[in-house]
């Protein structure tokens, strides 16, 4: 299927071997030395990358770019189609929080948020942050949200600057629209007020990008005087800092990817030591959320593999006192709850499709918010107020744009807000969506959701794009996604396989995909693909397939496993040197993954499983697909090194001329660009590979 055809020479990348000997086995790594040993100040600044791993970068770009320069006005022509989907003056529905209403907008031609507020029942907008006017000056930008203060005098915001995920905070007086002189450096991202708004905690990032220390700041003071509040010990572990929804409980969350811990904090006494709720269990989570005079527990705790809730009350809230008030049963997954004065809400996925459930604190009596089509989403958003009848959630389906709704828990009736809008326009009924069943190597059904434009034949012949995930216990929602509305009108069908090691069937899918299960996520996507085949709906000279992250390491390894299922692959930030990043313990997420991959440090056997699959170590001298891998030079969840290793070892070994491309974004990090329309760019950039892959030049 490629249609490359005189390229220029592709860089090579220099051969300087290092061994390395675990568990008696020893490994050869020919591009070891991509990883700069001074990866922690590359995160902080760019420019002090190794001259000689830069030039590589940069001779990689080059390349990249002659191989799609004859689509430089398709990608045009995409990103004009992309952005006219989107309303450029939008602007949120305010959420009413004390005697403000606060929302964010967009202005026509601006690439960050403006956040605003009006009084509660309406009145002049005051826009007390413009993200344009801080991006200025910027190559990357990026906002957290913005936390105000309980007497909503000032609001804690941040920005990262570089893509590296180190923000910076700073105060917003919300009335001057001003800036405090207080500047707290090295974050994860925002911040949560003690009662009396003098101070706020925060979480601070250590060298090797880890959250181990949770800080108080008191207002104008220097960021050096700030108090060690809670420290994290554990490498293995997250650690973050929320508030509830009553501004008098601060909760310290320290969590891995199977294990939770909770600490609580009083708010109107910030200094005080915070109170252990259940020491951690290796395999039990717990989250709380406030009720007034009890805490609602959402745990699996038990042998609840899909969830329960409990309730305790506050001022006792140890494990010995939990009494439980929705039960767990089996295949239905609790997602999330939230608490309100008379009611008790949660989502959950029952059959893989959520549903919002609410309980009347007073009656006990439940009712649900359901719907009818085949395959859809639900956002929930909840209310950033406890005493209300309100709780607000957004709904979309594959072919129905987005629709904001405020629902009356009490009187169960629904207000429509907003529904999205699509100014180029869109018509509902020119598309198709199905939910499909493909069956896997051991029997398992796999879902597949498929998109696809009612005029497109079912005869075999449409390019398809197969997007995949399926780590960490992550769904992908059968969600509105204007983006790629650009391929099906061009005739593609669109499918979002949904493999074990996500959720989409309940926790036990989650586990039947991790560890050393990991290899069912891969052969469900291979399933996934044979199925869209089998159907008559594409072919596999067809098939594009899609996945960034952790999703970049299925691309990796169903092409090592299954290259002739895939016409041509494109591996967005892909974690694909998994047994080298789980080997080496300095870098910021490896600890705390252990959990999902194993840990092949100390065990032989995860050594050796996670080697039988790591993309990296399984490159093989046979052909494979064109191939289009982005990175980010200051990703700190998958570092630029994996990508530009991978890319090195295929071009090395692979024994057909099908493309290997690699862009490294030299000035962000795990997400691409942060701007609305600047990943619109990235967007087009992808779709045109995949278009010209497909043989679509149009």
């Amino acid at each position: 299927m490629s249609q490359f055809n005189n390229l220029p020479k592709p860089p090579l990348a220099e051969i300087r071997p290092q061994e390395d000997t675990r568990h008696g086995i020893t490994r050869v790594d020919n591009y070891a030395w991509l990883r700069a040993d001074n990866w922690q100040e590359v995160f902080q600044n760019p420019d002090v990358l190794d001259k000689d791993i830069r030039a590589y970068l940069e001779a990689e770009n080059t390349y990249q770019e002659a191989a799609l320069e004859d689509t430089k006005d398709l990608q045009k022509s995409l990103f004009d189609e992309m952005k006219g989907r989107i309303k450029e003056d939008d602007a949120s529905i305010p959420v009413k929080d004390g005697p403000f209403a606060y929302g964010l907008e967009f202005v026509t031609g601006g690439e960050q948020p403006h956040y605003f507020r009006t009084p509660r029942d309406g009145g002049d907008k005051n826009v007390f942050l413009n993200g344009d006017i801080e991006a200025e000056g910027s190559e990357y930008f990026r906002l957290s949200a913005v936390n105000n203060s309980p007497d909503h005098s000032l609001g804690i915001w941040g920005y990262d600057d570089k893509g590296s995920e180190y923000f910076t905070l700073k105060i917003r007086d919300l009335e001057s629209n001003e800036d405090l002189d207080d500047e707290i450096l090295n974050t994860g991202g925002g911040g949560v007020w003690s009662a009396d708004g003098t101070g706020f905690f925060y979480t601070a990032l250590d060298e090797n990008h880890r959250p181990s220390k949770i800080y108080y700041h008191v207002l104008g003071t220097k960021q050096s005087d700030d108090k060690l509040i809670h420290e994290e010990k554990d490498a293995g572990f997250f650690m973050s800092v929320g508030g509830s929804s009553l501004d008098d409980v601060v909760y310290i969350d320290i969590h891995d990817h199977q294990t939770s811990e909770l600490w609580l904090i009083a708010a109107d006494d910030p200094f005080a030591k915070p109170k252990l709720v259940a020491k951690r269990e290796t395999g039990i989570e717990y989250d709380f959320t406030e009720g007034g005079e009890e805490f609602f527990v959402l745990t699996n705790d038990g042998n609840a593999k899909d969830f329960k809730i409990m309730s305790v009350p506050f001022a006792t809230p140890e494990k010995d006192n939990w009494v439980e008030v929705v039960p767990h049963t089996p295949g239905r997954l609790i997602l999330s709850h939230a608490a309100y004065k008379n009611y008790l809400v949660w989502m959950e996925r029952d059959e893989g499709l959520p549903k919002i459930n609410i309980k009347d604190r007073t009656t006990g009596e439940i009712h649900s918010i359901e719907f009818d089509e085949e395959a859809f989403s639900l956002g929930f958003s909840g209310a950033a107020e406890y005493d209300t009848e309100i709780v607000r959630f957004s709904y979309s389906s594959m072919t129905t744009p987005s629709q904001l709704y405020d629902y009356n828990m009490r009187t169960r009736e629904r207000t429509l807000l907003k529904t999205q809008d699509v100014p180029s326009g869109h018509n509902i009924d020119d598309y198709i969506t199905r939910r499909i069943m493909a069956p896997s190597h051991d029997g398992v059904l796999v879902p597949v959701s498929i998109l696809y434009h009612k005029d497109t034949k079912l005869d075999g012949s449409a390019p398809a794009l197969l997007y995949g995930y399926g780590s960490y216990g992550m769904s992908i929602p059968a969600s509105f996604n204007t983006n790629c509305l650009s391929l099906v009108d061009r005739g593609f069908i669109y499918a979002i396989a949904h493999m074990r090691g996500g959720k989409d069937k309940g926790f036990q899918w989650y586990e039947d995909g991790k560890r050393e299960k990991k290899i069912n996520t891969f052969k469900d996507f291979i399933a996934a693909s044979e199925h869209l085949v089998s159907e008559g709906f594409t072919s596999h000279d067809r098939i594009v397939a899609q996945g960034g992250s952790a999703g970049g390491m299925l691309m990796g390894a169903c092409i090592n496993m299954a290259p002739h299922n895939f016409g041509a692959i494109i591996a967005a930030v892909p974690f694909v040197d998994v047994l080298n990043t789980m080997l080496d313990d300095t870098l910021p997420l490896t600890p705390p993954e252990w959990p999902e991959w194993g840990n092949p440090i100390t065990s032989k056997d995860d050594y050796e499983y996670i080697a039988s699959y790591s993309p990296y170590d399984n490159v093989e001298a046979k052909a494979y697909p064109p191939i289009f891998a982005i990175g980010g030079l200051t990703d700190p969840r998958v570092t630029y090194w994996e990508p530009a290793k991978w890319i090195a070892k295929l071009r090395e070994v692979k024994t057909n001329d099908a493309p290997v491309l690699l862009k490294t974004n030299m000035g962000a990090g795990h997400g691409g660009s942060a701007g609305r329309f600047q990943r619109l760019i990235e967007v087009a950039e992808e779709y045109a590979f995949a278009l010209k892959s497909s043989g679509i030049t149009k």
